[in-house]
Protein backbone atom coordinates (compact mmCIF):
# COMPACT_ATOMS: atom_id res chain seq x y z
CA UNK A 1 0.00 0.00 0.00
CA UNK A 2 1.01 3.32 -0.93
CA UNK A 3 1.22 5.84 2.05
CA UNK A 4 0.02 9.92 0.70
CA UNK A 5 3.00 11.02 1.68
CA UNK A 6 4.68 8.73 -0.86
CA UNK A 7 6.13 11.05 -3.74
CA UNK A 8 6.82 8.68 -6.37
CA UNK A 9 6.08 5.12 -7.01
CA UNK A 10 7.57 3.34 -10.16
CA UNK A 11 6.40 0.76 -12.49
CA UNK A 12 8.79 -0.51 -15.11
CA UNK A 13 7.55 -2.93 -17.54
CA UNK A 14 9.92 -4.41 -20.08
CA UNK A 15 7.11 -5.22 -22.73
CA UNK A 16 9.11 -5.07 -26.15
CA UNK A 17 7.30 -2.98 -29.20
CA UNK A 18 6.71 -4.10 -32.64
CA UNK A 19 10.54 -3.29 -34.23
CA UNK A 20 11.36 0.08 -32.47
CA UNK A 21 14.65 0.55 -31.00
CA UNK A 22 14.29 2.90 -28.35
CA UNK A 23 12.41 2.90 -25.12
CA UNK A 24 9.23 5.49 -24.32
CA UNK A 25 8.57 6.68 -20.54
CA UNK A 26 4.88 6.91 -20.02
CA UNK A 27 4.24 9.06 -16.88
CA UNK A 28 1.28 9.92 -14.86
CA UNK A 29 1.44 12.44 -11.98
CA UNK A 30 -1.23 12.75 -9.31
CA UNK A 31 -1.61 14.81 -6.11
CA UNK A 32 -2.08 13.27 -2.64
CA UNK A 33 -6.10 12.87 -3.24
CA UNK A 34 -5.68 11.83 -6.24
CA UNK A 35 -6.16 14.04 -8.64
CA UNK A 36 -4.63 14.53 -11.88
CA UNK A 37 -1.80 17.44 -11.86
CA UNK A 38 -1.78 19.28 -15.11
CA UNK A 39 1.30 21.62 -16.34
CA UNK A 40 4.22 18.88 -14.06
CA UNK A 41 7.31 18.82 -16.17
CA UNK A 42 9.03 15.07 -16.19
CA UNK A 43 12.55 14.88 -17.36
CA UNK A 44 14.75 12.00 -17.59
CA UNK A 45 18.10 12.46 -17.49
CA UNK A 46 20.55 9.64 -18.88
CA UNK A 47 23.28 8.51 -16.49
CA UNK A 48 25.79 8.51 -19.80
CA UNK A 49 26.14 11.90 -21.72
CA UNK A 50 24.09 12.46 -24.95
CA UNK A 51 24.87 14.93 -27.35
CA UNK A 52 22.52 17.76 -27.66
CA UNK A 53 22.03 19.35 -30.39
CA UNK A 54 23.86 22.34 -31.55
CA UNK A 55 21.30 24.55 -31.66
CA UNK A 56 17.88 23.45 -30.09
CA UNK A 57 14.82 25.43 -32.15
CA UNK A 58 13.77 28.34 -30.82
CA UNK A 59 10.50 28.45 -29.27
CA UNK A 60 8.53 31.11 -27.71
CA UNK A 61 5.62 31.92 -24.71
CA UNK A 62 2.38 34.48 -26.16
CA UNK A 63 0.57 37.00 -24.05
CA UNK A 64 -3.09 36.95 -24.31
CA UNK A 65 -5.77 38.48 -22.50
CA UNK A 66 -3.43 39.57 -20.10
CA UNK A 67 -1.86 35.97 -19.44
CA UNK A 68 0.80 34.00 -20.59
CA UNK A 69 0.66 31.33 -22.78
CA UNK A 70 1.57 28.21 -22.04
CA UNK A 71 1.77 29.22 -18.68
CA UNK A 72 4.10 26.65 -18.34
CA UNK A 73 6.60 26.21 -20.78
CA UNK A 74 9.17 23.26 -20.34
CA UNK A 75 12.72 23.98 -22.68
CA UNK A 76 15.83 22.40 -23.51
CA UNK A 77 18.95 24.58 -21.56
CA UNK A 78 20.40 26.61 -25.51
CA UNK A 79 16.90 27.19 -26.15
CA UNK A 80 15.96 30.89 -27.34
CA UNK A 81 12.62 32.17 -26.42
CA UNK A 82 10.73 34.89 -28.24
CA UNK A 83 7.42 36.94 -25.92
CA UNK A 84 5.42 37.54 -28.63
CA UNK A 85 2.21 40.27 -27.46
CA UNK A 86 -0.66 39.83 -29.13
CA UNK A 87 -2.72 42.02 -26.79
CA UNK A 88 -3.35 45.21 -27.51
CA UNK A 89 -1.74 47.04 -24.58
CA UNK A 90 1.70 46.97 -23.86
CA UNK A 91 3.45 44.67 -21.64
CA UNK A 92 6.83 44.64 -19.21
CA UNK A 93 8.46 41.02 -19.37
CA UNK A 94 11.17 40.50 -16.79
CA UNK A 95 12.63 37.69 -14.43
CA UNK A 96 14.61 37.71 -11.77
CA UNK A 97 15.16 33.70 -10.92
CA UNK A 98 19.12 32.85 -10.81
CA UNK A 99 19.22 30.42 -13.95
CA UNK A 100 18.12 33.41 -16.23
CA UNK A 101 17.56 37.10 -15.46
CA UNK A 102 16.13 39.81 -17.55
CA UNK A 103 14.22 42.36 -18.61
CA UNK A 104 11.97 43.18 -21.63
CA UNK A 105 10.90 46.83 -20.99
CA UNK A 106 7.51 47.93 -22.29
CA UNK A 107 6.74 47.19 -26.03
CA UNK A 108 4.18 46.25 -28.32
CA UNK A 109 4.51 43.07 -30.86
CA UNK A 110 7.19 41.12 -30.63
CA UNK A 111 10.70 42.49 -29.18
CA UNK A 112 13.42 41.88 -31.90
CA UNK A 113 16.02 39.89 -30.16
CA UNK A 114 14.69 36.29 -28.41
CA UNK A 115 16.00 35.16 -25.04
CA UNK A 116 18.47 32.80 -24.45
CA UNK A 117 18.12 30.30 -21.63
CA UNK A 118 21.63 28.26 -21.35
CA UNK A 119 21.78 27.34 -17.58
CA UNK A 120 18.98 24.45 -16.63
CA UNK A 121 16.59 25.63 -13.80
CA UNK A 122 13.27 27.01 -13.35
CA UNK A 123 12.83 30.52 -14.29
CA UNK A 124 9.78 32.26 -12.91
CA UNK A 125 8.30 35.23 -15.43
CA UNK A 126 6.40 38.10 -14.81
CA UNK A 127 4.88 41.31 -16.61
CA UNK A 128 6.04 44.59 -14.41
CA UNK A 129 2.65 46.16 -15.58
CA UNK A 130 0.11 43.71 -14.85
CA UNK A 131 1.43 41.49 -11.44
CA UNK A 132 -1.10 38.40 -12.06
CA UNK A 133 0.54 37.48 -15.28
CA UNK A 134 2.80 34.67 -13.65
CA UNK A 135 4.47 32.27 -16.19
CA UNK A 136 7.32 29.37 -15.58
CA UNK A 137 9.78 28.35 -18.08
CA UNK A 138 11.86 25.00 -16.98
CA UNK A 139 15.12 24.86 -18.30
CA UNK A 140 15.90 20.90 -18.71
CA UNK A 141 19.44 19.69 -18.60
CA UNK A 142 18.61 16.61 -21.16
CA UNK A 143 16.64 16.26 -24.08
CA UNK A 144 13.96 14.28 -22.57
CA UNK A 145 10.82 15.98 -21.11
CA UNK A 146 7.23 16.59 -21.08
CA UNK A 147 4.48 18.13 -19.42
CA UNK A 148 1.58 16.70 -18.58
CA UNK A 149 -1.73 17.06 -19.97
CA UNK A 150 -5.05 17.76 -18.52
CA UNK A 151 -5.34 14.06 -17.39
CA UNK A 152 -1.89 13.92 -16.03
CA UNK A 153 0.19 12.12 -18.01
CA UNK A 154 3.03 12.68 -20.26
CA UNK A 155 4.98 10.93 -22.92
CA UNK A 156 8.58 10.94 -23.65
CA UNK A 157 9.84 9.26 -26.24
CA UNK A 158 13.03 8.11 -28.27
CA UNK A 159 15.28 7.59 -25.29
CA UNK A 160 18.24 5.02 -25.99
CA UNK A 161 18.73 2.22 -23.88
CA UNK A 162 20.81 2.93 -20.56
CA UNK A 163 20.17 3.82 -17.01
CA UNK A 164 18.03 6.98 -16.25
CA UNK A 165 16.85 9.25 -13.41
CA UNK A 166 13.46 10.44 -13.68
CA UNK A 167 11.76 13.85 -11.71
CA UNK A 168 8.85 15.56 -11.47
CA UNK A 169 8.63 19.75 -11.31
CA UNK A 170 5.47 21.17 -10.05
CA UNK A 171 4.96 25.07 -9.46
CA UNK A 172 3.62 24.37 -6.97
CA UNK A 173 5.48 21.47 -5.34
CA UNK A 174 5.05 21.11 -1.86
CA UNK A 175 8.71 19.26 -1.77
CA UNK A 176 12.09 19.59 -3.33
CA UNK A 177 12.45 18.23 -7.14
CA UNK A 178 15.41 16.15 -6.20
CA UNK A 179 12.83 14.07 -3.66
CA UNK A 180 10.99 12.98 -6.55
CA UNK A 181 13.32 11.63 -8.41
CA UNK A 182 13.58 7.94 -9.48
CA UNK A 183 16.06 5.58 -10.98
CA UNK A 184 15.29 2.80 -14.17
CA UNK A 185 17.37 0.44 -16.59
CA UNK A 186 15.53 1.21 -19.89
CA UNK A 187 16.84 -1.56 -22.70
CA UNK A 188 15.55 -0.85 -26.38
CA UNK A 189 12.67 -1.25 -27.35
CA UNK A 190 11.33 -1.19 -23.71
CA UNK A 191 8.50 1.07 -21.85
CA UNK A 192 8.92 2.41 -18.90
CA UNK A 193 5.48 3.56 -16.57
CA UNK A 194 5.87 5.87 -13.79
CA UNK A 195 3.11 6.68 -11.68
CA UNK A 196 3.63 10.08 -8.70
CA UNK A 197 1.62 11.26 -5.94
CA UNK A 198 3.09 14.71 -4.83
CA UNK A 199 1.79 16.86 -2.59
CA UNK A 200 1.07 21.03 -3.67
CA UNK A 201 1.17 23.85 -2.07
CA UNK A 202 -1.75 26.21 -2.84
CA UNK A 203 -1.40 28.50 -5.23
CA UNK A 204 -0.27 31.98 -4.34
CA UNK A 205 -1.73 34.41 -7.16
CA UNK A 206 -2.09 38.32 -7.50
CA UNK A 207 -5.69 38.18 -7.96
CA UNK A 208 -6.48 39.52 -11.38
CA UNK A 209 -7.98 43.27 -12.26
CA UNK A 210 -11.53 43.85 -13.17
CA UNK A 211 -11.89 43.38 -17.03
CA UNK A 212 -11.34 46.60 -18.81
CA UNK A 213 -11.25 45.70 -22.52
CA UNK A 214 -7.23 46.21 -22.73
CA UNK A 215 -7.87 49.68 -22.92
CA UNK A 216 -5.43 52.37 -21.80
CA UNK A 217 -2.17 53.40 -22.02
CA UNK A 218 -0.70 50.39 -20.74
Amino acid sequence: MIRSITLGALIVSAAAWGGAQAAEVRATVRDEQGRAVRNAVVIAVPEAPVARPSRPKPDQIEQIDLEFVPGVKAIQAGTTVSFPNRDKVRHHVYSFSQPKRFNLTLYAGTPSQPVLFDTPGVVTIGCNIHDWMVGHIYVAESPYFAATAADGTALLAGLPAGRYSVRVWHAQLGSSEEATRQEAELGAAQNADFDWRIPLKPELRVRRAPASGQRGRY
